[in-house]
């Protein structure tokens, strides 16, 4: 028997269901019972403040059946039998027993098995989700076979992940299910793998926890998710998809002679050396991408380059296929050290020193063996065009940039908007000077001047939303960015800015006039710039 929870008692699982929504066990029914300050606290792993919380309550006489629920699934504290009993409205604490979520202790207590956390999406979805409990809930290092519950790498994925309707949608490395959640609200069938059968049930019992809001049938879940057993694509060979997500294993971890499976944390590390599953997994992907597909996934890359913040991507670049269109993003480097340090506190190893500072070592041995000088992190799109478009025979589309800025989460929007103003580009070719442009409202202009100088120095464009980025425009290039107001084409802006500065050939054939036509080009594909949709150049779009 797998241990993990069990779905198969689809009447126990929906008195659980009920139960917890009676008690206010929701997102909501936390903060109001513990107050922001102490949720805030809790995902930060910190449970001082509703240890408190809970105290309050009982010198008040204000308890509450939400309060038990939190001290056994959200703490991971030990409960009265009788007083979860009594917190369970319409079911049992044996229900939960044979549900494979707490096993009772002699001393007349219950204590969870699992981490049951609450899902508020960015959509407003509202879900419960069971996982391992973390190194917070629990002492010690964590189970070689640890299905993770919902961190930070899986709400990003969620929030880079664009929400187009599609037919069939794939989940590489689900987990607990948390991607697979997000894909029902658009995907007509999901299928979702992973090596781990432990971590398929938990992302079944979730499912089945969840159905009514998922829109799904507990009784016949195959009609909308499948579930297999298998490593990365395996399970899918010969199949295609038209959205494919994935946070895979892609931590980087030092190999060691005689290694097994079992010795692996299976939610973290692929087995291979190096970054090399990342790469064998991008250089496969697009033989399950259907035309027009899309590919969301997080990753990390080794960086080998004397000047790591600069030559980044060069290892990256050589892992597409030729044809896919590419966006990388990096978002964060690490140093060996840094690396190393972080993913040994990611398993609780830095509580056995000795094992640390070993496991450290070896670490730094290995990255050295590579000449590793850095550790990228970041997001990945790919994209295989659908050849039936008019524009099938562009060139692939290659973008890798360092963007390690804060954003404005979910930035999904953002990124699909980008390649459908760079599609525009494509279909109008050289018409695209007829598009009338304006600023959005979230985009602003910042000059700088030195001290009794006329004219700026340097001029910056700002994005207050989305991606957040900077860009530093010339000062003609300025000039037409503040004339795009919808009534000109960017032609006649262009013209009239070289009658304006006297450029000695016609404007749009001057090398000025090429020159900020350029830029106006890079500024209205990253969305400082869009076209005004009421003008007399909207009809250009279709």
């Amino acid at each position: 028997m797998i241990d993990a929870p069990r779905s198969e008692d689809l009447a126990a699982v929906a008195r659980l269901r009920s139960a917890l929504t009676a008690a206010s066990f929701t997102a909501a029914g936390l903060r109001e019972y513990l107050g922001e300050p102490a949720v805030q606290a809790l995902s930060r792993d910190q449970a001082t403040p509703a240890l408190l919380a809970l105290e309050a309550h009982r010198r008040a006489g204000t308890e509450a059946p939400v309060g038990r629920l939190i001290s056994l699934f959200v703490l991971a504290r030990p409960v009265v039998e009788a007083d979860l009993g009594a917190a369970l409205e319409g079911a049992s604490v044996q229900d939960l027993v044979d549900l494979g979520l707490v096993e009772r202790n002699q001393v007349g207590t219950v204590r969870s098995l699992v981490d049951l956390d609450l899902h508020s999406a960015d959509n407003g979805l509202e879900l419960w989700v069971t996982a391992d409990l973390t190194s917070f809930q629990r002492p010690g290092p964590l189970r070689h076979d640890y299905v993770l519950g919902i961190g930070g790498a899986s709400l990003t994925l969620a929030q880079i992940t664009e929400r187009r309707p599609v037919d069939r949608a794939l989940d590489i490395g689900t987990g607990c299910g948390v991607q697979v959640f997000h894909l029902l609200s658009h995907a007509e069938h999901v299928v979702a793998t992973d090596l781990s059968e432990r971590a398929l049930a938990f992302t079944r019992f979730n499912l089945v926890l969840n159905a009514p809001t998922l829109g799904l049938d507990p009784e016949d879940l195959g009609q909308r998710v499948d579930l297999r057993h298998g490593s990365l694509l395996d399970p899918v060979k010969g199949e295609q998809f038209d959205l494919v997500v994935t946070n895979p294993p892609f931590v980087i971890t030092p190999r060691t002679a005689g290694e097994a499976d079992s010795d692996r944390y299976t939610y973290r590390d692929g087995g291979r050396p190096g970054d090399r599953l990342v790469a064998e997994l991008i250089g496969s992907l697009h033989t399950v991408m259907a035309p027009g597909a899309t590919v969301h996934l997080l990753a990390n890359w080794e960086i080998t380059a004397s000047d790591p913040a600069r030559d980044w991507d060069r290892n990256v670049r050589s892992w597409v296929p030729e044809d896919l269109d590419a966006w990388v993003i990096q978002r964060e480097i690490q140093s060996p050290q840094e690396y190393a340090e972080t993913w040994l506190r990611d398993a609780s190893e830095h509580l056995d020193r000795e094992a640390y500072e070993a496991s450290y070592s070896d670490y730094l041995r290995d990255f050295d063996s590579r000449a590793v000088q850095g550790v990228g992190f970041g997001y990945v799109r790919l994209e295989r065009p659908d050849d039936a478009r008019p524009d099938g025979e562009r060139e692939r589309r290659r973008r890798f940039e360092s963007l390690t800025h804060p954003v404005q989460q979910p930035v999904a929007e953002v990124l699909a908007a980008t390649n459908q103003r760079q599609d525009l580009l494509d279909r109008l070719g050289d018409r695209w000077t007829d598009l009338h442009l304006v600023v959005p409202e979230h985009v602003t202009e910042e000059r700088h001047l030195r001290p009794g100088a006329e004219d700026p120095s340097v001029i910056l464009l700002r994005q207050g939303a989305g991606l957040q980025r900077t860009d530093v425009l010339t000062s003609a290039t300025a000039g037409l960015v503040g004339a795009c107001d919808g009534e000109l084409s960017v032609a006649q802006i262009v013209t009239a800015l070289g009658a304006l500065l006297e450029w000695e050939q016609p404007a749009p054939e001057s090398p000025e006039g090429q020159a900020v036509l350029e830029e106006t080009r890079h500024l209205l594909i990253d969305g400082f710039l869009v076209p005004e949709a009421t003008s007399s150049a909207g009809g250009l779009q279709g």
